[in-house]
């Protein structure tokens, strides 16, 4: 995840622990492995967020609930 314009926030939680970054130069990105939760926010004006994944995107490849996300951490 890179801001490739303006800035924003993005927390991510593994289920145990959760951090904060804070992304603005289009230099350094973020990258959040599987089973991380996180939530994007903070946005400046005219922010750009560029996300790369390494696969196509499946709806059934994520968590929409968070209570649902933290019990399949567990049972890892």
């Amino acid at each position: 995840m890179i801001a490739m314009s303006g800035s924003f926030d993005v927390e991510v939680d593994d289920g145990l622990a959760k951090k904060k970054y804070h992304l603005n130069r289009s230099n350094y990105g973020l990258y959040i492995p599987r089973m991380i939760w996180r939530e994007i926010d903070n946005f400046s004006s005219g922010s750009v967020c560029m996300v790369l994944a390494s696969n196509l995107f499946d709806e059934r490849d994520y968590y929409r609930d968070y209570q649902e996300f933290v019990r399949a951490t567990k049972a890892l």
